[in-house]
């Protein structure tokens, strides 16, 4: 067998379960012969073959439902493909609720998934029963029905995948442990086993639970952990039979599928076991971990209310199988952003049957196409950093993270487990003032302020929430007056060397030669034209650029950025984000204090919109840079850490006759919706270019160069707008709160879904932003006066106004609530107006 053993190959995936074997199958799918697998144990011998298999296709995000879409029509075709059969079964699920919230979040639900265009039905308690009927239904508040989901036997899913790549040239080895990964240049070159070494050109870590073990012979940071999931599996219970939906009831924490004849019942505790603290055992093949009632007692006592018969079942099997988890509760998916030519599928939350068809497509389309096909971003490895994969933050986060399948998912709701994580320099100061925290890429940032005497808790719900009265006078101070913001977690970049805005340019769609002391607000595109990230580029010197791009976008950022300088190019780019913390100083009085505790000259004359420039603040010198992200008057500061405080209390002092305020994110979102402002990841993404967008005043056709994506945004400038991103306001007194992933409709009909929304205190009503799509007419002003707008907010009608402009006009706001201060944004309201009557 050793003489068989191959040399070299295009790739070498390494894992043999049913992700590792689905992207072999769809790598050869599109051509590429030279793949070979390679499986330490024997095809599914890790979490695999331990898999409950069931294939639930709705998520929050639109593209995750999509792949896990394509999974159920791969696995209804595959026996076809391949003769072997998988076990596919369109049987449907039901998801029950045991309360008023949970059925509020199900019907919620019911709007995303047919915002996402899911079949699915809204159920009453009788309804559910007669689906399920050896549930106790008499406690239940309704349930969901979602017909196109269904079940699989995960080994023979993972064979059947086997035999369709083997068919197409894959050649897969078994019983082959990986021991070291060489790295030439930076890139992967080869593939040392105990069977010989493999040069190759790309390597795809699909290992499972060690996966971050195998990242770490090649330098990639795979942020996971392992935890003991539990089920139980039945003898025969009358009333079972092979059609019998899957059932989740989540307020018990419990799922239950049909097997022959019999019920597995299993769930997702809310206080979770880690396991393999210490490493995974290379030997772990088709092994179970020891039996803890004590740990499964919660289902179990949950599962007996909602079943009776179980109280008399007789217990086939007890498995206690291993999975790994992520930090967030989704899956990784793409290329490492520390190393060339390695992509990563791994850590699938127990979801890895229903992800694993859709997974390894997008991966094999990632790794010929060199980029994805479609947006990522929620599973994209590059959402992490490399202090996550630290053991002791990842074993305590996980014991959160497996119970998070069926905990509530509140708005605004925020893990509470390893932190606080990454503190700003402010944030003794803002704690002692009531600020409460919420976090992102691991940084504490302040939500919202609590008065004194006011618990500093988020009070979670569906409704206004216990921050509402507090979150509006942290916005007025920001329309009337001053507020202060802490906004330290931008992610922040120098690029520096004489080649720099050379490659500045063609990353950037807006054109950054300007002069020293300017900034731009600018897009990074694909090839597609689609949004990879959007961001503030601020020249500081002739061969100097500091970069501001989104908290979450540090490491992705990075990797765009650093991939797309040539060899060549004197340019570097490092990032200084904990160098600096930044200050926002915004509002219509933001120039009269800043004049109190600077000298240097504030008026429009001599710092308009955009300027960017060093200056003191007391003691300190910082760079200011005027844009704002809230749409009114308004200062950036970028402040070196160890400032930070002298400033920020130099601010507050000098701003205490002008009510000076300290303001949290919760009122940010509410502030930039009012002004229409995007933000990238939920209105901007890979997919959406910047016509559809109303950003086309940010693109430079013309300039000299070009840019990335270029080509595909001038070819698409002529065609109809037939998808846009439109602005909605709903100031009926009874609206109920909206949060985002509300379906759009349009006299009747669904034709969108929402993406950010909250309570626009300016306005007096909610506000949101929201992608609609037309059936081929130009989606235009006239096209939004023609039809009846209404939001379905957990099953209620809300009627909206549309608009391709945002509402921040004293014409559209109650006649208390005129808007106040002028429109001085990240982008201008102007600019979005001027594009959205069609003469940019």
């Amino acid at each position: 067998m050793a003489d068989d053993f191959p040399t070299q190959a295009r790739a070498v995936i390494i894992g043999g379960g049913i992700v590792g074997c689905s992207l072999a199958y769809h790598l050869t799918r599109l051509g590429w012969r030279d793949v070979v697998l390679l499986e330490q144990g024997r095809l599914s011998s890790g979490t695999t073959w331990h898999a409950a298999g069931l294939v639930g296709q709705l998520r929050s995000h639109a593209n995750m439902t999509r792949l896990i879409r394509y999974s159920t029509e791969l696995y209804a075709a595959l026996e076809a493909g391949t003769g072997l059969a998988t076990g596919w079964k369109q049987c449907g699920s039901i998801t029950v609720a045991r309360t008023a919230e949970r059925m509020t979040q199900l019907r919620r639900t019911a709007s995303t998934a047919r915002a996402q265009g899911v079949e699915i039905e809204v159920l009453t308690p009788a309804q559910a029963g007669e689906k399920w009927p050896i549930m106790r239904t008499g406690d239940l508040a309704g349930a969901v029905w979602l017909p196109g989901d269904g079940k699989a036997n995960p080994t023979d899913l993972t064979q059947a995948l086997a035999r369709g790549a083997r068919a197409r040239g894959a050649r897969i080895f078994e019983q082959t442990r990986v021991a070291g990964i060489r790295l030439k240049d930076g890139a992967v070159s080869t593939v040392e086993t105990n069977r010989g070494t493999v040069a190759c050109d790309v390597v795809a870590i699909c290992a499972g639970q060690w996966s971050r073990e195998i990242g770490r012979m090649c330098g990639v940071t795979i942020p996971l952990h392992s935890a003991e999931h539990m089920y139980i599996v039945t003898e025969r219970i009358d009333g079972v039979h092979p059609d019998l939906p899957v059932m989740r009831d989540p307020d018990g924490y419990i799922y239950f599928k049909e097997e022959v004849g019999g019920l597995v019942m299993g769930g997702f505790e809310p206080d979770a076991k880690p396991w393999g603290m210490d490493g995974i055992p290379a030997d772990f093949e088709f092994q179970l971990l020891p039996d803890d009632w004590d740990q499964f007692e919660i289902l179990m006592k949950n599962a007996l209310e909602r079943v009776p018969a179980l109280e008399t079942a007789a217990i086939k099997t007890f498995l206690n199988g291993p999975e790994s988890f992520t930090p967030d509760n989704n899956f990784i998916l793409g290329e490492a952003p520390e190393t060339r030519n390695v992509f990563v599928a791994a850590g699938f939350n127990s979801m890895g049957i229903a992800s694993a068809g859709g997974a390894g497509r997008a991966l094999a389309e990632w790794i010929v196409g060199g980029e994805p096909s479609f947006d990522l971003w929620p599973v994209d490895i590059r959402r992490f950093a490399r202090f996550n994969g630290n053991r002791v933050w990842l074993r305590d986060r996980v014991k959160e993270v497996l119970g998070l399948h069926y905990a509530m998912p509140w708005p605004n709701h925020e893990l509470t487990t390893a932190r606080p994580f990454r503190r700003s320099p402010l944030f003794d100061r803002l704690a002692a003032k009531g600020a409460v925290f919420g976090s992102k890429m691991g940084w504490e940032r302040p939500n919202w302020f609590a008065p004194p005497g006011i618990e500093r808790r988020t009070g979670y719900s569906f409704g206004r929430q216990n921050w509402f009265a507090h979150v509006a006078e942290e916005h007025r101070a920001c329309r009337e007056g001053v507020a202060l913001f802490d906004m330290t977690s931008f992610a922040k970049f120098l690029m520096q060397g004489p080649d720099s805005e050379q490659v500045l340019q063609t990353l950037c769609a807006n054109d950054v030669s300007v002069p020293a002391g300017r900034s731009v607000y600018t897009p990074m595109l694909n090839e597609r034209g689609g949004f990879e990230s959007d961001l503030t580029v601020a020249r500081l010197a002739p061969d100097c650029f500091l970069i501001l791009t989104g908290t979450a976008q540090a490491t992705r950022d990075a990797h765009w950025i650093r991939g797309h300088i040539p060899g060549s190019a004197r340019a570097v780019l490092t990032d200084v984000t904990s160098g600096y913390a930044v200050i926002g100083v915004m509002g219509p009085r933001s120039r009269e204090l800043l004049g109190r505790v600077t000298h240097a000259a504030l008026d429009q004359a001599d710092f308009p919109f955009g300027t960017v420039r060093e200056i003191g603040i007391g003691y300190a010198t910082v760079w200011a840079s005027r844009r704002s992200y809230m749409g009114e008057l308004g200062w950036e500061l970028y402040v070196p850490s160890e400032f930070a405080v002298t400033v920020y209390e130099t601010l507050a002092e000098a701003g205490g006759d002008l009510g000076v305020r300290d303001a949290g994110y919760y009122a940010i979102e509410s502030l930039r919706l009012e002004k229409g402002h995007r933000a990238w990841g939920r209105e901007l993404t890979p997919d959406d270019n910047p016509w559809e967008a109303g950003l086309g005043f940010a693109v430079q056709l013309d300039k000299k160069g070009g840019f990335i994506g270029r080509e595909a945004l001038a070819a698409a400038r002529g065609r109809p707008l037939t998808r846009r991103l439109v602005s909605f306001l709903a100031t009926a007194p009874d609206t109920p709160a909206a949060w985002g992933g509300e379906l759009v409709t349009a006299n009747g009909d669904p034709i969108g879904g929402i993406t950010s929304a909250a309570y626009g205190y300016t306005l007096g009503g909610v506000v949101a932003l929201g992608w609609v799509r037309s059936a081929g007419e130009p989606i235009d002003p006239a096209w939004l006066a023609e039809r009846r707008f209404a939001l379905d907010v957990a099953g209620e009608p809300v009627p909206v106004r549309a608009s391709l402009r945002p509402f921040s006009r004293a014409r559209d706001c109650p006649p208390d609530r005129a808007a106040i201060g002028n429109s001085d944004g990240r982008y201008s309201n102007d600019a979005l107006d001027h594009y959205a009557r069609g003469s940019y």
